[in-house]
């Protein structure tokens, strides 16, 4: 800093003082003159009379009364009034302190000076500059040498599972290894060493910070390749060109806010007042804050009519965070951080893993249970650290919260232990649900080679889906439960309310109670599965879904029928084991029966050698014998045993080719038929014998 910014600079930070130091005589001398009593003088006659009125019983009494009425508000108004009192308090002090710290500075930077480079001369500059110098190459170097080699095994390492970020992995790995090795190579003295850890710790996070965001545009693009290719309406992954904006403008702001952290963390042993620490981070802080306020307002992907605004709020936010922490406050400074950042983080974790499984060499494209414990596992321990973090910006640490017996402790320790058991019941939830979902996606009723396999897969597709609706409940009130012990309540009298409550419940809904008990019972007896075809009364369908206390029935019509368990009553079950089909046939009296048995027989074999229709014949097509002598027909009996729900292709394609057999060996069907019987030649010779008569007379011939 050159002498005239630092004169200017301690003008008006002097002025600034001057004016408070103003302000707050003001105030003492208004709050002095207010408070002086009045001269003494003789009081009216009024007065004195209501002095006298006040010496009498009635009215002390009446006045403690409204005085004992009114200490609650009193003290309700007055507590509110000391917390901001306080925090206004707060403020003051903490910006007269870091004001304080501006005059101080240049002798603190000269101390900081004459002990750095003290140190350095008593050990050799040359031999210092040497190993600072090295710390911040290399790292660099042998990455390097590390990117040549991988390029060259590149192809062979990217076609093994999980290794297509390999290429900006490893070499990121490799210079953080090699920068430590450097660190620990060398002999540090005390001051110099802080500083050189602080140098290797910002190094590494600022490596990595630009390799994962690489990875990260590199996963979307590949994602919106994949989406693109595969002709999706509407990409849910952004464009490139959005992508790599953020990733620049958040690589800039990391490597910014580590290296303003490492230039921070090195004044403390080169002798730093903590207020001359928070001055050079408040004005290190006014870099993050154009840079925050520049992306927002150079954003790609921002509206054209409500764009403007948005920016405009977001400057006033960052502005009022800024002010925020001058002022002091870091608890309301890391509140509004986790406010707009938090969601936001979450959000591209979010993506990051939807990316890594949209990608088709990616090696968690078919591992559900992997990808589920990487979303929700990072979403955890992201939330984890901002919970942790925030209460040690609000002065509750481990150790103070492990063994503190106050409320604030009690309270704290309640919050992260329900915050982290709330955590871990999503993340089991989570996984058991992947699970449960991907046995029913791998276990289709089509895909089944046997009818073992088959019932197995329908008992599965029964069964799962309930499991993990109870599983479900469970686990929420398990977490519940858990989270309510943590906060110091206690949860015996609730337990027991609850049964009380469910008692109660049962009583008032004996419907509902009688529903989801009938349908345990029948899951119990494997009465039923999903796609079996079932009659119960006046309902029937195949099996579609279970809830806990109905089942639905599609009609082979189409209609979809739900239906309680309560109101089942018997089920009759056609896709259980074996179905007999029986057939009937009207053949005439004449017929060879013999013929029509050897017939129907090589009817039957033809089915069994039928490739579409054998496998699902137990016992084929036979004829049982005369079941009765009709009026016109003599009955004959057909059945085949069939598997459940094939005997209706079966059996038509068996009737058209017992016609066609039968009009081919002389086999008729008996049909009712209706004879006339009469003496025709009488008739005629009576008719004759009249026209014969009418002749004679001479008439007309009768009809």
């Amino acid at each position: 800093m050159g002498r005239g910014a630092a004169v200017g600079l301690k003008g008006s930070i002097s002025g600034i003082l001057a004016f408070l130091i103003l302000l707050g005589v003001a105030s003492s001398a208004f709050a002095q003159t207010s408070q002086a009593p009045a001269a003494a003088a003789t009081p009216p006659a009024q007065v004195r009379e209501m002095m006298q009125l006040m010496q009498t019983p009635e009215v002390k009494q009446w006045m403690s009364t409204q005085m004992a009425a009114t200490p609650a508000a009193a003290a309700a108004s007055e507590n509110q009034m000391s917390i901001l009192s306080g925090l206004l308090q707060h403020a003051r002090r903490h910006v007269s302190m870091v004001s304080d710290a501006a005059m101080t500075l240049p002798s603190q930077i000269g101390n900081a000076s004459s002990l750095f480079f003290g140190e350095i001369a008593a050990n050799g500059r040359q031999r210092m500059a040497a190993q600072f110098l090295a710390i911040f190459l290399l790292g660099g170097i042998v990455e390097s040498i590390a990117r040549y080699t991988f390029r060259r095994r590149r192809r062979r390492l990217t076609a093994m599972a999980g290794m297509h970020l390999a290429p900006r992995v490893i070499p990121a790995l490799v210079f953080a290894a090699a920068t430590v090795f450097t660190l620990l190579s060398f002999g540090w003295p005390p001051i110099s060493q802080n500083i050189a850890i602080v140098c290797v710790v910002a190094l590494i996070v600022q490596r990595f910070t630009i390799s994962l965001g690489g990875v990260m545009v590199d996963l979307i693009g590949l994602a919106r390749a994949e989406e693109e290719r595969q002709g999706v309406p509407a990409p849910t992954m952004p464009g490139r060109a959005v992508a790599l904006f953020w990733y620049r403008r958040c690589a800039i702001f990391v490597i910014y806010f580590v290296f303003g952290w490492a230039v921070i963390q090195s004044t403390e042993p080169l002798g730093y007042s903590q207020s001359a620490r928070l001055l050079i981070g408040y004005f290190l802080g006014i870099g993050l804050l154009l840079i925050a306020i520049e992306a927002v307002w150079s954003r790609p992907d921002k509206d054209e009519k409500r764009g403007h605004g948005i920016s405009w709020a977001f400057t006033v936010y960052f502005l009022l965070l800024w002010s925020i922490w001058v002022a002091g406050f870091n608890w309301l400074l890391w509140l509004g951080i986790y406010a707009l950042l938090l969601p936001r983080v979450l959000a591209v974790s979010t993506l990051a893993v939807k990316s890594l499984q949209q990608t088709e060499a990616s090696f968690l494209a078919t591992r559900r249970i992997a990808t589920v414990l990487l979303d929700r596992g990072v979403r955890a321990l992201i939330i984890a650290f901002a919970a942790i973090w925030l209460g040690r910006m609000l002065g509750v640490g481990a150790d103070t919260m492990a063994a503190g017996d106050t409320m604030v402790d009690k309270i704290a320790r309640g919050v992260i232990g329900g915050v982290v058991i709330l955590l871990a019941a999503d993340l089991f939830w989570h996984v058991v649900k992947a699970f449960i979902d991907g046995q029913l996606l791998d276990s289709p009723l089509d895909g089944a080679a046997t009818d073992e396999e088959k019932a197995k897969r329908a008992r599965m597709q029964t069964l799962l889906p309930i499991f993990r609706n109870i599983l479900a409940v469970v686990i929420a009130v398990i977490a519940a439960l858990m989270v309510l012990s943590g906060l110091g309540i206690e949860i015996g009298p609730l337990i027991a309310g609850a049964g009380v409550v469910g008692v109660a419940v049962g009583f008032g809904a004996q419907t509902i109670v009688k529903d989801v008990i009938s349908g345990m019972f029948y899951l119990w007896d494997d009465a039923f599965r999903v796609g079996e075809y079932i009659e119960s009364g006046s309902h029937k369908g195949v099996v579609e879904a279970f809830s806990l206390r109905s089942v639905k029935l599609r009609h082979h019509r189409g209609p979809l029928t739900t239906v309680p368990f309560g109101e089942l009553g018997a089920v009759k079950n056609l896709n259980r084991d074996w179905t007999i089909d029986k057939i009937s046939l009207n053949v005439k009296y004449d017929t060879d029966l013999v013929k029509a048995k050897k017939v129907i027989k090589q009817i039957g074999q033809t089915l069994l050698d039928n490739p579409e229709f054998g496998p699902h014949i137990i016992e084929t097509l036979k004829m049982k014998g005369v079941e009765q002598f009709g009026e016109f027909a003599i009955e004959i009996r057909l059945s085949m045993m069939t598997k459940p729900g094939e005997q209706f292709v079966i059996r038509r394609n068996a009737l058209a080719m017992i016609r066609n057999a039968f009009k081919e060996n002389g086999i008729e069907f008996a049909v009712p038929t209706v004879q006339v019987a009469g003496d025709r030649d009488a008739d005629l010779d009576a008719a004759v014998a009249r026209y014969a008569a009418h002749a004679r007379a001479g008439g007309e011939p009768a009809a």
